[in-house]
Order: structure tokens, then sequence, then C-alpha cells
């Protein structure tokens, strides 16, 4: 299963939209999903991926030629397609992602920074350094990098595409305004993913935990600094959705901690990638133009348990 078994939109809301989606490099991922989604809503779409990383994960990497094939089907007409392989554990990674991005479908309209740092992690009792700085380094730093190379398409007064400006000096609480209304100006939308860290502890996974949690805490400040842009900053907390981690044959974690995470679901199963997809696809829709700042928490309920 895919987990993208949901009825198509086919309102074109995105047509004409460019969009960048990283961490996309698995058919039962988050990330292909979201980037089918946008497709179907007839956005241009261009996709990063490192399947090295998946290649030491349990569930393994997947045949890069269909995940291309598999977002190009759905494409409406006229929209462009693109992907690049990127470590974005590299500093200059983000940099040269969203450059790419802009060189293959044009100026950017939407950013989903879907990629994150798995395995490698442990309990507080043997945290490393290393630990902690490679998962800060995927998971928080490059997504903030992205999102300020994004936003630097945006210029500062009147929310159009221009050559990059060098922003100007800003202390603390100091804000920016626009000069003409936000509704308006609201064209560029940014979704950060977090994680559960929030709701309940999340044993063994101190790292990744603790660098989705940053992206959570910082959201209201960042989407604060991107609304003279014309940009919409919005975090996502998907729940547990099965890409494979949750399988018995591909799990991270025992069939014990499995069965009693699904015995909680008080929908009596695990997320979908699309559960994900659809409230992203809302999101950087016109339709999501009234939401911005917010930690989202879409999970079935598995906060109630």
């Amino acid at each position: 299963m895919s987990g993208d078994d949901s009825p198509r939109p086919a309102d074109g809301a995105l047509h004409g939209r460019a969009a960048l989606v990283t961490g996309v490099s698995r058919r039962r991922g988050i990330g292909y999903a979201i980037a089918r989604r946008l497709a179907d809503m007839g956005a241009s779409v261009f996709i990063q991926h490192h399947a090295p990383h998946d290649d030491d994960q349990p569930w393994g990497s997947d045949d890069l030629d269909a995940v291309r094939t598999g977002i190009r089907e759905r494409l409406t007409r006229g929209a462009r397609f693109g992907d690049l392989g990127a470590d974005l554990g590299d500093p200059d990674a983000a940099a040269h992602v969203v450059d790419g991005a802009r060189d293959a479908i044009g100026r950017l309209d939407i950013l989903v920074c879907n990629h994150a740092r798995s395995g490698g992690d442990g309990s507080i009792l043997d945290m490393t350094a290393e630990r902690l700085s490679g998962h800060f380094d995927v998971n928080a730093r490059s997504t903030l990098l992205l999102t300020r190379r994004f936003a630097e398409q945006f210029s500062a007064s009147d929310g159009d595409a221009g050559s990059p400006e060098p922003p100007p000096p800003v202390r603390p609480g100091d804000r920016q305004r626009a000069r003409v209304p936000l509704d308006e100006l609201a064209t560029g939308r940014v979704i950060w993913m977090t994680s559960g860290q929030l709701a309940g502890p999340m044993r063994g996974e101190v790292a990744y935990a603790a660098s989705k949690a940053a992206l959570a805490g910082v959201t209201a400040t960042v989407a604060a600094e991107l609304l003279s842009r014309g940009i919409l900053l919005n975090t996502v907390n998907p729940g547990p959705v099965n890409t494979g981690y949750l399988d018995a044959d591909t799990a991270d974690r025992s069939p014990e901690t499995i069965a009693e995470a699904l015995r909680s679901m008080p929908l009596g199963r695990f997320g979908r990638p699309d559960d994900a997809a659809r409230l992203i696809g809302w999101l950087v829709s016109p339709d999501g133009r009234w939401v911005t700042g917010q930690v989202i928490t879409s999970d079935g309920g598995f906060g109630l348990s």
C-alpha cells in the first residue's frame, strides 16, 4: 500500500504554483504522498531525496525511478517536475536544493520540509554530542536554512519575487510591516513537520524529539517574521503514520511496543501517508490562507489515549 488511496482532488487549486518537497525517496513515505497530492492539485513539483539515509534503516531504500514516475504520472497539463539528491546535514545543501528547484520548475510558491533523520538515536543516559548534532543539523538547522533561502524570493516590501536582497538589520522585538493588506500579499506557504514529543514521552529518541521540538517551539517566531514577505508558515504533527517502521518485518521497535500503540489508536489504525498529505494540501491551497503560525496535530486521536 502506498498510503495514497484517497480520491484525487480535481479542483486545480494549485494550478500555476511550484512546490519543493523534501525527504521524498520512498513510495511508502509521507513526502511521496505530499508530492503526489500537490501534483494532483495542479502544482509543479520538485523533490529532494537522500537514499543513503534509507539504506541504513530497517525498511531500506526504494527505487528512485519508481518514485519519480509515481509523481510525474500525477502532474496536470503544463506542470513540471524535477528532483535532486542531497544530504541536508551539509550546511550548504539547503541553498543548493532551493536553487536547484528554482532552476528546474521556476519561482517557488510552496516549501514543505518533510525530511528527517531517523536512527542512530538513544536515551538521555547514552546521549552524545555527535548524536545531538546529527539530528539537529538535518531536522532543525536545514529546515531553518531552507526556509530562509525560500523566503529570499519574496520582497520584504510588496511580496513580489525579485533578486535576493540583504536582510535589514533586525533587533530583538523588531516588527516588519507590509505596505498592503496581508490577505492580498500572502502567496507563499511553508510547512514544517514536527512529532508528538509535546503529547507524551518518546523514549529512546531524545535527539530526534529535541530537534523536532525546536521546530515546534520556534514556529510562531518564524511565522511572524515571514508575514511581511507574504509567507504563511505552519507546522504539522502527523502522529504515528506507518511508513514501514510499524510493519513487523521492517520495524525499528519491538512488536510489543507496536501492539500497545495500535491498541491506543481511537480510530483503530495507524495513520497513512495521505492522511498528512490531505491536511498539507489544504494548508498550502488558497483555502488555508487564514491559518498561520500554528502547530497542528493530525493524529487520529492518538493524543487522546
